[in-house]
């Protein structure tokens, strides 16, 4: 832990950055598990060997949605926090 306490500045903003991405990176997996997770339940009867045409039209159509909501919530959010 000393090395820790003898960063500069510059190293630990570098530090700081790293571990951000990190996180955004661990926040944007948790995402795609829930979002696929959802979509599974809502769309898929039960599994075979193969996606009938129907349960491909429905995972589709659930993950154009959860895109669709995603971007739209970012985007207010965005805009919030540039007023």
């Amino acid at each position: 832990m000393d090395s820790l306490a003898n960063m500069s500045a510059s190293e630990e903003a570098e530090l700081q950055r790293m571990i951000s991405v990190q996180q955004q990176k661990v926040q944007f997996h948790e995402q795609v598990h829930r979002f696929t997770d959802i979509c599974w339940d809502k769309c898929v009867d039960t599994p075979g060997s193969k996606l009938d045409y129907r349960t491909e039209t429905c995972l589709q159509s659930c993950a154009e949605r959860f895109i669709d909501t995603t971007l739209t919530i970012t985007n207010r959010m965005m805009q919030k926090g540039t007023h």
